[in-house]
């Protein structure tokens, strides 16, 4: 053992007095988790780990994520002993107002990503290291520390896989098995070998250690440094609670503070104020740049037909030649979705993630993480299987775009296993989420550049069937607006669609007329931020409302409809029409018409709704279901 390994291992043993502190000053908190990983952690930031504090955003930075997010009271013990933060805001943890978070968020400037919900710091990880792989083209190194617990996750063995396809041989997993879960032993307790075979059946190099051996950690991260072709993890035995009798290896003591604070410190060996000089990026280098251009988006010929999901996909393309850091991210539907145009035109910015959806989340929140504009793009139905990635993005602050095509009973035969009926609602209720649900094709084109303005997380929901051209090319359609598509001085009752209801609620308007009755139409394109100004004026000028959807009734259209009048007085009657029963298999206009949500159910609901409404045209009442 040489006196640089003394050094570490006394370094550990800080380490693990500060998460024992810093979870004991919040009363809360995983300090056995931490104490586990101290030793591995230690080794790493002292030697192996590339990274200047003082310039969080130098694109040569090595990249560390803690997949157990949970063992954050060692994260923030790593950064105070590196210097970037006191040990007073260390002791600030889980403290209201705090950027020392019960978790890791990019509330500081160091974490590129939230984590405490398992399985997803390794799927990110693997994206940040494609991203130095593929795009920036820089040799930095992504380090991600996992828990045993969080390998039973799916996800997990799906950035195995990716990694290894991808050969990201700068990527280095470090599995801390410490083998007790929350409630008990996990799955392979300290089994390494059903580890060490899992990850090679994947292409993996696999290195079994001992974690507590400092000698040991540091010839295995060294190991990594010098694969080439394959990414490495390394698989360390450790002791949950380590150097402390009390908890040692003990079941029942996961997320707790310690009984005894000082007693523990005291076993540890006291406090230490040992400061680490973290090593700094030792290349030269500057991200690489995808050529420019003009934008020059699609257009299509009113009065003809075309499907909004075709039109993504053209706008995407050129989007991508307008702008180098686009990226589309496809998994596995692009002759549906038409992401495979952008595979064909920039297929140096084209990532294939396969059926993986959510990896594919994954990889573009880790594409963001170094400035990508990352467009994932599958069937809306598959995207609710990574829904806790989405929502995970969000506490990440992450900005990325998402389409979902296939959406609804309009996909016809196909039947309710691909048909999205949530969708809207799900993504509606993402925190500082944009939900866009285009009609035309032109008015997809104008709003898929500013997708990537955005920021947050903006989902498109995109229709399968060709419909008709309403807008001329060139239009302006602004993120929060919408498009009153008819209207007259004499409307006594607004139809509210979008996406494919819009068309039926212009034929139901043909048809209303007919009857002499008047329907305002307003296409509601974005539905988050919604257009609160133009329903208002339509609810005061007709007094009646019918929103249609291709959705369950709960979250989306009519809901979005029925909370900007929430403060609205008097109230306009609101009659929701949307999908109320399972579908089966069938023709798009037979299962619009099962639903009660095609042009004949439309007009049936507004003729009702007409003959219900006051003759000022003023209500207080509200309806939400079916007109009686």
């Amino acid at each position: 053992m040489t006196s640089q390994h003394d050094d570490w291992r006394e370094l550990g043993q800080q380490l693990r007095v500060d998460s024992v502190r810093s979870s004991s000053a919040a009363g809360s908190g995983h300090p056995t988790s931490s104490m586990s990983a101290a030793d591995l952690m230690a080794v790493l930031m002292s030697k192996y780990l590339h990274y200047d504090l003082g310039t969080p955003d130098d694109p040569r930075n090595d990249h560390l994520i803690f997949s157990k997010g949970h063992a954050s009271p060692l994260l923030y013990a790593v950064y105070k002993a590196a210097g970037a933060i006191t040990d007073d805001e260390m002791l600030t943890f889980r403290q209201f107002g705090s950027r020392i978070e019960g978790h890791p968020t990019p509330i500081l400037p160091w974490v590129d990503v939230a984590t405490g919900s398992l399985g997803q710091g390794l799927p990110i990880a693997a994206a940040v290291a494609l991203a130095g792989k593929s795009f920036d083209r820089l040799p930095y190194r992504v380090w991600a520390l996992c828990g045993d617990s969080e390998m039973a996750e799916g996800s997990m063995w799906e950035a195995f896989e990716f990694a290894s396809f991808h050969a990201l041989d700068h990527l280095t997993a470090i599995i801390d098995v410490n083998r007790l879960g929350q409630t008990g032993e996990t799955m392979h307790g300290w089994d390494l070998d059903a580890y060490r075979r899992r990850a090679e059946g994947f292409g993996w190099n696999a290195i079994e250690i001992d974690g507590h051996d400092i000698g040991a950690i540091d010839e295995a991260l060294g190991q990594a440094v010098a694969t080439a072709g394959r990414p490495t993890v390394i698989i360390a035995r450790t002791e949950k609670g380590r150097g402390v009798k009390a908890v040692e290896n003990l079941p029942g003591k996961h997320g707790k503070p310690l009984d005894d604070e000082e007693a523990a410190i005291a076993e540890l060996g006291g406090r230490r104020d040992i400061h680490v000089d973290v090593p700094k990026p030792d290349f030269v280098g500057e991200p690489h740049e995808f050529p420019t251009g003009p934008l020059t988006l699609p257009s299509y010929e009113p009065g003809t037909k075309e499907a909004t999901r075709k039109a993504f996909g053209d706008a995407l393309v050129a989007l991508g030649k307008a702008r180098g850091d686009v990226i589309a991210i496809d998994g596995e539907v692009g002759n549906s979705t038409y992401t495979e145009e952008f595979s064909e035109a920039l297929s140096e910015r084209f990532v294939q993630v396969y059926i993986a959806e959510q990896q594919m989340i994954a990889t573009a929140v880790g594409l963001q993480v170094r400035g990508w504009k990352p467009f994932a793009v599958t069937f809306a139905a598959f995207l609710s299987r990574a829904y806790d990635f989405v929502r995970m993005a969000a506490v990440s602050r992450a900005n990325i775009a998402v389409a979902g095509s296939h959406a609804g009973v309009s996909i016809g035969e196909d039947g309710p296993s691909q048909m999205a009926l949530e969708d809207l609602a799900s993504y509606r209720a993402i925190h500082g989420s944009t939900v866009l649900y285009p009609s035309d094709p032109n008015q997809t084109a104008a709003l898929v550049p500013q997708m990537a303005d955005r920021e947050g997380i903006v989902y498109m929901r995109t229709t399968r069937e060709k419909t008709p051209i309403l807008y001329e090319p060139g239009d302006e359609f602004p993120i929060g607006g919408s498009r009153v598509v008819r209207e007259s001085d004499d409307d006594a009752v607004t139809l509210i669609g979008a996406g494919i209801t819009l068309h039926e609620a212009l034929k139901a308007a043909d048809a209303l007329a007919g009857e002499g009755i008047r329907a305002r139409v307003i296409d509601l394109f974005s539905l988050k931020p919604i257009d609160a100004d133009t329903v208002r004026a339509a609810a005061r000028a007709t007094g009646a409302i019918v929103t249609v959807e291709d959705h369950w009734p709960e979250g989306g259209i009519g809901d979005a409809v029925l909370e900007a009048l929430a403060e609205e007085q008097p109230h306009p009657i609101v009659v929701k029409l949307a999908v109320r029963e399972m579908p089966g298999s069938g023709k798009p206009a037979e299962l619009l018409a099962a639903a009660g949500i095609d042009a004949a159910h439309i007009t049936e609901s507004a003729r009702a709704l007409v003959a219900r409404a006051t003759p000022n045209r003023e209500s207080t009442q509200v309806g939400s279901g079916q007109p009686g």
